[in-house]
C-alpha cells in the first residue's frame, strides 16, 4: 500500500477558509471514489485571528509542526478589518504575510510557478483574439533575491532616517531555477505534442524549436545580478539546444505581457519581478478568480511544498458565501499532481479534478455564483 500522504490545511484570513472548504469537499470527493491514501489537518494559524489572540501569527514551533507534512494548503492571508471601524485590530502587510515568506524560506520552496492559460469561460481582458492562445507559466526564484528581508532602518522616524533594503543572489539559486525553467520547457512540449497542440518558437539563426524560455531581467541598471543571471542563462540554454531562448528588461516585459502574451512559454524571473509579472500573467488569463500558484521545493522531498490561490483574502466579500472557489479548486488540483511525482493515482486525480473545474468554468462563464453552489457542481461532476 502506498504511504498515507498528508496535507496541512491552513485556511487563514477572509475568504480563506470559504474556499479552503470547499477544496476539501472535493478532496474528500475524490478520496472516497479512487481511494486515496490522503489524510489533512486543519490549523488556526497563520491567521489574523491567531495574532490578535496570541499576538503572533503563528506559534513559535509552527515551521516544525508543518515539516511533518507532505504539502501545506493555504487559503489566504491578511486581514483589515471593517474599514468603518475605527478601533479594528489591525495588522501591516509586513506582519499578516510575513508567515508567507517564513514557510518559503523555512522549506526552501525556491520555486514559485504558476501556470497562465486563458481556459473556455474565463474571462478575456484583451481585445485580441490571439489572446486565447495565452499559454505561459510563469516561474518565480521564491527563495531569495530581493525579498531576503536583510536591511534595516536608522534613525526611525526622523528627518535623517536611512532606510536599506539589500538584494541577495547566489550562484546556486540562479543555476537550479534557470535549469529548472528549461526543464519545464521540454515537458510542456512533450505534453503539447501528445494533445496535438504544438507551438513554435524560433531562436537567432532562425531554427524553429516547440518550447522556449524567457529570462527576465534588469541588468541595464541591476547589473551584478542581472550579468549573473544572463551569464548562467546562456551557459546552462547549452545544454538544452531544443529549446529556444530569450531575454527581455522587466519593464518591456510587463508591456509584451499585455501586447503579445501568446509569443511566451516559460518565462523565469528574480523574486521581486516575477512577482509583479506573475499577477499580471494572472490577470491576462482570466483573473486572480482563476489562477492557481504553488511554492515548490523540487530537491528535498522531506520539506513541504505549499499552494495557495493568487487572490488573497478578499475581505469586502468574506463571509457572505461569494467568494469564488474556482483558483483554489485549481490550486488543489496542482497540488494533487505534485502529489503524482510518487503515486500516479494522486494525478489522475489531480488531472480529474483540474477537468471538473475547467468544465464547470465553461459552461457557466459569466454567471453569478456562490462559493458553495460552484463547490457543489464541482464536486457533482466527479461524482459522476
Amino acid at each position: 500500500m502506498a504511504q498515507t500522504t498528508r496535507i496541512a490545511v491552513t485556511p487563514g484570513d477572509g475568504i480563506g477558509p470559504e474556499v479552503v472548504g470547499e477544496a476539501i469537499r472535493c478532496l474528500e470527493t475524490l478520496r472516497t471514489k479512487h481511494n486515496l491514501n490522503l489524510e489533512w489537518d486543519q490549523f488556526p494559524w497563520p491567521s489574523h485571528a491567531w495574532h490578535k489572540e496570541h499576538g503572533e501569527s503563528m506559534p513559535d514551533d509552527a515551521l516544525a509542526q508543518l515539516k511533518a507534512y507532505d504539502a501545506i494548503l493555504l487559503g489566504a492571508l491578511g486581514d483589515p478589518g471593517p474599514l468603518d471601524d475605527p478601533d479594528r485590530y489591525l495588522l501591516t502587510d509586513s506582519v499578516s504575510l510575513a508567515p508567507l515568506l517564513e514557510m518559503r524560506k523555512g522549506f526552501d520552496q525556491w520555486v514559485c510557478e504558476r501556470p497562465a492559460r486563458l481556459l473556455p469561460g474565463a474571462r478575456q481582458y484583451l481585445a485580441d483574439e490571439r489572446a486565447k492562445d495565452i499559454d505561459m507559466l510563469v516561474i518565480r526564484e521564491n527563495s531569495e533575491g530581493e525579498y531576503v528581508s536583510q536591511g534595516g532602518r536608522l534613525r526611525k522616524g526622523t528627518e535623517d532616517e536611512v532606510a536599506t533594503q539589500m538584494e541577495v543572489f547566489t550562484r546556486k539559486a540562479t543555476n537550479r531555477i534557470i535549469r529548472y525553467g528549461f526543464e519545464q520547457a521540454r515537458a510542456r512540449a512533450a505534453e503539447r505534442v501528445k494533445e496535438s497542440r504544438t507551438r513554435s518558437f524560433h531562436t537567432l539563426d532562425g531554427t524553429a524549436c516547440e518550447s522556449q524560455v524567457c529570462l527576465i531581467t534588469k541588468r541595464n541598471a541591476l547589473r551584478y545580478w542581472g550579468d549573473m543571471y544572463s551569464e548562467a542563462f546562456e551557459e546552462i540554454s547549452k545544454e538544452y539546444p531544443d529549446v529556444a531562448t530569450h531575454h527581455e528588461l522587466v519593464d518591456a516585459a510587463c508591456m509584451k505581457f499585455v501586447q503579445s502574451p501568446w509569443a511566451f512559454d516559460v518565462v523565469v524571473a528574480s523574486n521581486l519581478q516575477g512577482d509583479i509579472l506573475t499577477d499580471l500573467a494572472a490577470v491576462l488569463s482570466g483573473g486572480m478568480g482563476v489562477a492557481p500558484s504553488c511554492n515548490l521545493n523540487p530537491t528535498d522531498p522531506g520539506m513541504p511544498s505549499m499552494f495557495e490561490p493568487t487572490h488573497g483574502s478578499a475581505p469586502d466579500i468574506a463571509g457572505q458565501g461569494l467568494a469564488d472557489p474556482t483558483a483554489m479548486l485549481f490550486t488543489t488540483a496542482r497540488m494533487l499532481e505534485w502529489f503524482g511525482r510518487k503515486d500516479p493515482v494522486m494525478a489522475a486525480a489531480g488531472k480529474e479534478l483540474f477537468d471538473a473545474v475547467a468544465a464547470d468554468l465553461a459552461e457557466n462563464a459569466g454567471a453569478q455564483r456562490g462559493t458553495r453552489e460552484i463547490g457543489e457542481a464541482v464536486c457533482q461532476r466527479l461524482s459522476a
